[in-house]
């Protein structure tokens, strides 16, 4: 199966998405969080070094639960920037 390129815009989302999961990790292990959410490590690597731009609904639904985030934070952080 090939894949459609990422546009500009998503990888943007999938960066600010992986900069709110490292800062609400905060000192604690990528390890532990994965394993807390019920996801692989190298996934939530993937999520936060933003090469996996669009993870699953359900996999960002764990991370925020272990996070201590709401969905609507993460919705924010990750809705592009106003246009002036």
């Amino acid at each position: 199966m090939v894949r459609t390129p990422l546009t500009p815009e998503e990888r943007e989302r999938g960066e600010r998405l992986g900069r709110l999961l490292r800062e609400a990790r905060g000192p604690r292990s990528m390890v532990q969080v994965a394993a807390e959410a019920g996801i692989s490590a190298e996934t939530l690597r993937k999520i936060e070094t933003g090469r996996a731009p669009t993870p699953a609904f359900f996999t960002v639904a764990a991370l925020a639960a272990v996070l201590r985030l709401s969905t609507d934070e993460i919705a924010a952080a990750c809705s592009p920037a106003p246009v002036p």
